[in-house]
Parts: C-alpha cells; sequence; structure tokens
C-alpha cells in the first residue's frame, strides 16, 4: 500500500459490517409487498453488493414484479431505507478494526476517499456519527454509479492509473476499478480472490 498515493474504499463489508443491516432495511420498507417476492431481491442484493439500493429497488419492480415505478416512488423507498440505516449503524461496533486501524495509522501518508454504492449523503452521516469521517479526503456514493464516482475522482485530482488503488468486497468494485485503469484489491470476500492486483486476508499481516 506504500506505493499509492490515493487510496479509494468501499464502504459497506470493508469499513463496516452492514450486511445484516441492509438485508433488514430491504424487508421492512418493502413488508407490505409478498416475501418470495422480496427474498427474491434479498438474493439479487447478495448478488451485486457494490450496486446502489436505487438500482435495487428499480430491480424489484420492473423485474421481479413486472410492473412501471416512478423516480419519486425509488427516491421515497430510498429515503425510508436511509433513516433504517441511520439508525442502526451509528453503532461503532459495527466498525471493522482490521481495516479501520490501518485507515487510522496510514490516512496521513496519502489521500483516502469512500467510493460506496450506500447513499451519499448517508454515509457522511454515518462517517460523522462514526467519527471516523476525518480519515477521508472525500466521501461519496450513490445516487452516482460506482464506476462515474472514480472517474469524476481520477479527473478531479488528476491521479494517474499507477498512483490509485480501490479496495473492494464485492465484483462491482472490480469492475469500477478496471473501467478506470487503476489497482484493484479483493478483500472480506474470498471470492475476489485472482481479481486484480491482489487480494488482503489481513491488514495487520
Amino acid at each position: 500500500m506504500n506505493k499509492y498515493k490515493y487510496i479509494l474504499w468501499d464502504f459497506d463489508g470493508v469499513i463496516i459490517d452492514s450486511n445484516h443491516a441492509r438485508v433488514l432495511g430491504f424487508e421492512r420498507v418493502l413488508s407490505e409487498y409478498p416475501k418470495n417476492q422480496v427474498d427474491q431481491l434479498l438474493e439479487y442484493h447478495t448478488r451485486n453488493g457494490g450496486l446502489s439500493r436505487y438500482v435495487k429497488f428499480r430491480f424489484f419492480f420492473e423485474n421481479i414484479r413486472n410492473e412501471k415505478v416512478s423516480e419519486d416512488r425509488i427516491l421515497d423507498l430510498a429515503n425510508q431505507f436511509s433513516e433504517i440505516m441511520k439508525e442502526i449503524l451509528t453503532d461503532t461496533a459495527l466498525l471493522i478494526m482490521d481495516s479501520v486501524e490501518f485507515i487510522q495509522e496510514n490516512h496521513s501518508n496519502c489521500q483516502m476517499h469512500i467510493v460506496s454504492g450506500s447513499d451519499g449523503t448517508e454515509l457522511r452521516y454515518l462517517c460523522a456519527h462514526l467519527n471516523i469521517a476525518h480519515f477521508f479526503n472525500s466521501i461519496s456514493g450513490s445516487p452516482t454509479p460506482k464506476t462515474e464516482l472514480v472517474k469524476q475522482l481520477i479527473d478531479s485530482n488528476a491521479i494517474v492509473g499507477p498512483e490509485a488503488c480501490l479496495i473492494g468486497d464485492a465484483g462491482n468494485d472490480f469492475d469500477a476499478a478496471n473501467a478506470n485503469g487503476i489497482d484493484f484489491y479483493g478483500y472480506n470476500n474470498p471470492a475476489l480472490k485472482g481479481k486484480g492486483k491482489g487480494y488482503i486476508d489481513q491488514f495487520k499481516k
């Protein structure tokens, strides 16, 4: 990691253990719909961890329920989901200390940025309440797709490919790094071994 001037971080599953909260959020927000349909969404959510809730809610209606859905409805569901996340994910016990301690010890050596599929406003709220926001030069999330977030960061900082890497736990993270010509390291998901520059079993090593 010492060779990088910029380290880009995914949030869910890399900095915080949030999977149970995200599942609970979808279950609560979609509680009026048939359980078998919600279960299909949760399966899609599990397979596509790096995608935003906006994409997942739209998939639920258009691909699982086969019905049209308005942008206002998507935004309403996303806002409900976000309120649930703010209740649950401000618990510091959910932080993944292996990565957080690495961030604490190394944030002054390079620029660190969060690029996540989670809602950007919610992310900044969570990071502030978890007292980790000051470690990062920027915190960005959906509804802008992750590939575009990485591109914007590269363009605004005039980053040259070898100067930066992205650390994530989902195939979407690898895709975002690969599309923008920067290194990718998998973390907290053994299925990513063999993808990108390498796999981080543990930062403490």
